[in-house]
């Protein structure tokens, strides 16, 4: 059962790394202010459908990363448990490499990309939800905010995953 759960968190994990960042960098063509415009293109459309499939799969892989009591991997400092992120942090300020492992400074980065994924969606939702409504410009704000955290956490993901796949290949 663990394997198919594992294998289920990859193909979400690469699912979800392709979509948010169709998501993000075609933001910019993206034309919604209160609602989906009647002139509506491509990329107005794509980033509706492609954000709520990212809303399912977020939650999913969410619950799929929480389980077995592996939250305290992503959420160390929700355990109490500092220590390894301060280890990471030390590491990291001799310019070394953290581990990828134990709960320390690269795993409660992915748990902060989760909140903030998690984040990014439903504050979407809710703009799209209160379409044409005062209240969705206010959706709007916070949608793009949350994206605009996510972008910056995702991008530091990405950087700590290439430090890794670097240590690896020079082993």
């Amino acid at each position: 059962m663990g394997g198919l759960f594992s294998r289920l968190a990859a193909s979400q994990h690469l699912l979800l790394a392709l979509l948010s960042a169709w998501l993000i960098l075609t933001s910019p063509w993206v034309h919604m202010f209160r609602g989906i415009p009647r002139n509506a293109g491509f990329f107005d459309y794509s980033h509706v459908v492609l954000g709520l499939v990212v809303l399912v799969l977020a939650v999913t892989y969410t619950i799929s990363c929480l389980q077995f009591g592996r939250w305290r991997l992503y959420f160390p400092w929700l355990a109490g448990q500092f220590g390894a992120t301060m280890r990471d942090l030390r590491a990291l300020w001799r310019r070394e490499i953290p581990s990828a492992e134990g709960g320390g400074l690269f795993g409660a980065l992915k748990g902060l990309l989760l909140v903030t994924l998690l984040l990014a969606a439903f504050t979407g939702l809710a703009w799209l939800l209160l379409a044409g409504s005062p209240e969705a410009v206010r959706w709007r704000g916070y949608h793009i905010v949350a994206a605009q955290v996510m972008s910056v956490v995702f991008v530091l993901h990405l950087l700590a995953a290439s430090l890794h796949l670097l240590e690896f290949v020079r082993q």
